[in-house]
C-alpha cells in the first residue's frame, strides 16, 4: 500500500549513509532521485487501478441488487395485475347479471301493467253492464211500485179494490188478458193472478175458514218477513206447492228454473210477436215451437224462457208456463210484503197467500186458461 511505501521511504535514510540535503553540483546522487520518482508513479498507478476495480465491483453489486429489486417489483405488479383482472372479470359478471335481472324485471313489470289494464277494462265493462241492468231494474221496480200502490193502498176492507180482488168481479169481467209478457219474473202479481183465475164462479160464494196452524205460521213470518226457506211458513209452501209445481220431466232444467225463480232472474217472453235483436238471434235455443223443453212432450209452444243472462232460450208449453207463472206470482207477492209495500190487514194478506197457493196447486194439476 501507499502508506507502507511511505514508511519504507522514511526509514531508508536512517539505515543508509548520511547524505547532505543540498548535494553539490555533479555529485552521484541524481540517479537515485530518478529511481525514487519512478517508484512513486507505479504506486499511484496501482492505487488508481485498485480504486477502479473497487468501483467496478461496487457497480456490479449495485446492478445485481437493482435487477433483483426490479424483478421483485415486476413480480408484485404481475400479481396485482392478475388480481385486478379477476376483479374486472367478477365485476363484468355482476354487471351482466344485473342487466339480465333488470331486463326481466322490466319485462315482468310491463306484463303486470298490461294485465292490470286488461283486468281494469274488463271490470269496467262488467260494472257498466251491471249499472245498465240495475238502472233497468230500478225503472221497472219503480213502475211496479207505482202500480202496486195504486192497487193496494186504495184497497180497504170496507171498499176493496176489485182489480186487487178478482173474486169480487162478475164472471164476465174476470177475463184473462192476452199477450202476457213477463220480464225478470217481476210483473204485477195481482194483475197476473187475477188474469189466471180459472174458477167458473166467484170465490165469494165459497165458504172459508182460517186454518189455525197455517195462520199462526204466517203471522210468525209476517213479524219478521224473510225469503229464507228454513222458516216454517216458507218450508211448508216449498214442500207442498213450489216444489211439486216446478217438478218437471227434465229434472236438470227444472232445478235451474227453480233457482232462477227464487233469484228473480227468469224471463218469459212470447215467441211469435217479438223482434229479436242480433244478440238473441245467435243464442242457443232448446226445444222448439213444437216441443216443450221442460216436459219433453210434443206441444205447441207459444212462449220461451231464459235463465238469467245465459242467453239460452227454452221453449215451454202453455201448461208449463202456467205453473211457472203461478210460482212467480207467489214469490212476487211475498217480496212485496217483505219490502213493506202491502198495507193490508194480516188476515187479508193471509187469504191472498192462500189464493196464490191454490193457483199453484191448480197449475200443478194441469188446469190453466185457454188463452195461455
Amino acid at each position: 500500500s501507499q502508506a507502507s511505501f511511505e514508511e519504507d521511504g522514511q526509514k531508508q535514510p536512517a539505515v543508509g549513509p548520511w547524505k547532505p540535503l543540498m548535494p553539490s553540483k555533479g555529485s552521484k546522487e541524481e540517479p537515485e532521485s530518478g529511481c525514487q520518482d519512478a517508484g512513486g508513479a507505479d504506486e499511484t498507478q496501482s492505487t488508481e487501478q485498485l480504486n477502479v476495480s473497487r468501483l467496478r465491483s461496487s457497480s456490479v453489486e449495485i446492478r445485481e441488487k437493482g435487477s433483483e429489486f426490479l424483478k421483485e417489483e415486476l413480480h408484485k405488479a404481475q400479481k396485482e395485475l392478475k388480481l385486478k383482472d379477476k376483479e374486472c372479470e367478477r365485476l363484468s359478471k355482476v354487471r351482466e347479471q344485473l342487466e339480465q335481472e333488470l331486463e326481466e324485471l322490466t319485462a315482468s313489470l310491463f306484463e303486470e301493467a298490461h294485465k292490470m289494464v286488461r283486468e281494469a277494462n274488463t271490470k269496467q265493462a262488467a260494472s257498466e253492464k251491471q249499472l245498465r241492468e240495475a238502472r233497468g231494474k230500478i225503472d221497472m221496480l219503480q213502475a211496479e211500485v207505482t202500480a202496486l200502490k195504486t192497487l193496494v193502498i186504495t184497497s180497504t176492507p170496507s171498499s176493496p179494490n176489485r182489480e186487487l180482488h178478482p173474486q169480487l168481479q162478475s164472471p164476465s169481467k174476470a177475463v184473462f188478458r192476452k199477450g202476457h209478457g213477463r220480464n225478470k219474473s217481476t210483473s204485477s202479481a195481482m194483475v197476473s193472478a187475477a188474469s189466471q183465475n180459472v174458477t167458473p164462479e166467484p170465490v165469494s160464494h165459497e165458504c172459508k175458514e182460517v186454518d189455525s196452524i197455517l195462520f199462526a205460521e204466517f203471522q210468525a213470518w209476517k213479524e219478521s218477513p224473510t225469503l229464507d226457506k228454513s222458516c216454517s211458513f216458507l218450508d211448508r209452501i216449498y214442500r207442498e206447492d213450489v216444489g211439486p209445481c216446478l217438478d218437471f220431466t227434465k229434472q236438470e232444467l227444472s232445478k235451474l228454473v227453480r233457482v232462477a225463480v227464487e233469484q228473480n232472474t227468469l224471463t218469459i217472453e212470447p215467441v211469435a210477436s217479438q223482434t229479436l235483436p242480433v244478440v238473441k238471434v245467435s243464442a242457443e235455443e232448446c226445444g222448439g215451437p213444437k216441443q216443450c223443453a221442460l216436459s219433453g212432450l210434443p206441444r205447441t209452444c207459444k212462449h220461451r224462457i231464459m235463465l238469467g243472462d245465459s242467453g239460452n232460450y227454452y221453449y215451454i208449453s202453455p201448461s208449463c208456463r202456467a205453473r211457472i207463472t203461478a210460482v212467480c206470482n207467489f214469490f212476487t207477492y211475498i217480496r212485496y210484503i217483505q219490502q213493506g209495500l202491502v198495507r193490508q190487514d194480516v188476515e187479508l194478506m193471509y187469504w191472498e197467500v192462500m189464493r196464490l197457493r191454490r193457483e199453484m196447486s191448480l197449475a200443478k194439476l194441469g188446469f190453466y186458461p185457454s188463452e195461455m
